[in-house]
């Protein structure tokens, strides 16, 4: 079994050059988001596989049935046609009144499977209690029978009632917000934002926030400053770390990691890492030896060419790093 080990670039410098990412795709406009909604409803039309005697579904489908004028001595319905479930959606930023949006439709009782199914109307609410949308529609199950046929989703199944409501195009300033917080980031995403404008208007209070004063020439204009603002391209400074999926054997390295001067030793393994001055005593070896400063890249290489599994590859680097050997973070999954 191989090792799978990914080396992505890093920045050092606040001018060095390297891959850049647009600003819309490293950060978020503080205030544009989406906005969940939940509610519950029921799925009517199933072939036997609802929820049977599930008191919460029975008393529902009584509920239901009395409010469309169908009276009955009991109040509760008992049905394996029927199942309770409850509907999840993600509201836009920027959701008008009259737009669809897609849903998801969870069982909550003993019905074995969704397939088939129509949801009733179902009013979707925020976490204020207020309803922004409502659902309907023929349940569609993605993974068939062999699949989790418990959870559905509606393409367009839900229809926006209400406006939500920003007043974005008047904005005085915008906040931006880093999705990966570092300040090196935050000071090149200032400077290359100044120097599209043209001015002294964007600031960072932190690691991961930036706020930006619209300019005379955007007035009410926040739609343009936001578009010209998120083309802007940034390069992305990161830690330097190695990230270890212990379950699948990978190993996610940044290039700036580095090991100092070490000897390791496990089993019939033996590695060292030695200075670079020629002068240094030689080793028998049973691996090649490397230069300090290496990256743990280089040293993955070298063990992966030797066959060492991932097991011992991930004991090798935890047991450097608590030598104080590695210069990184090292995260186990």
């Amino acid at each position: 079994m191989r090792i799978l080990f990914v080396i992505p670039i890093l920045l050092a410098a606040i001018f060095q050059e390297a891959e850049a990412a647009r600003l819309k795709d490293i950060s978020s406009i503080r205030g544009v988001r989406e906005n969940q909604l939940i509610g519950y409803g029921i799925v009517i039309g199933l072939k036997g596989t609802g929820d049977g005697k599930a008191e919460f579904t029975s008393k529902s489908m009584g509920r239901m049935l009395d409010k469309l004028g169908v009276k009955l001595d009991n109040a509760s319905v008992e049905s394996k046609n029927v199942a309770g479930v409850i509907v999840t959606a993600n509201l836009p930023a920027f959701g008008k009144s009259g737009n669809p949006m897609d849903i998801t439709v969870s069982s909550i009782g003993d019905a074995s499977s969704l397939e088939g199914g129509v949801l009733l109307q179902t009013p979707l609410r925020a976490a204020n209690e207020e309803v922004f949308a409502v659902a309907q529609g023929s349940v569609v199950l993605g993974g068939g029978k062999e699949g989790f046929t418990t959870v559905g989703r509606i393409p367009n199944g839900a229809i926006i009632e209400r406006d939500v409501t920003a007043d974005f195009s008047s904005r005085k300033m915008f906040r931006l917000t880093l999705h990966n917080p570092d300040f090196i980031t935050a000071a090149r995403t200032v400077l290359t934002i100044n120097k599209q404008l043209g001015g002294q208007y964007a600031s960072a209070k932190d690691a991961a926030t930036i706020d930006i004063i619209t300019p005379y020439s955007y007035e009410n204009r926040g739609v343009e400053l936001m578009a010209t603002i998120e083309a802007v391209e940034i390069n992305p400074d990161t830690k330097a770390r190695v990230v270890i999926n212990e379950r699948t054997g990978t190993v996610i390295i940044g290039d700036r990691v580095r090991i100092s001067r070490v000897a390791i030793s496990q089993g019939s393994l033996s590695v060292k890492v030695q200075g670079k001055n020629p002068k240094d005593p030689p080793t028998e070896e049973k691996v090649a030896v490397m230069d300090a400063g290496v990256s743990v890249g280089d040293l993955v290489q070298a063990l992966n060419r030797l066959g060492v599994s991932p097991k011992d590859l991930i004991t090798l680097l935890q047991s450097i790093k608590a030598a104080g050997a590695l210069h990184g973070e090292l995260e186990v999954l």
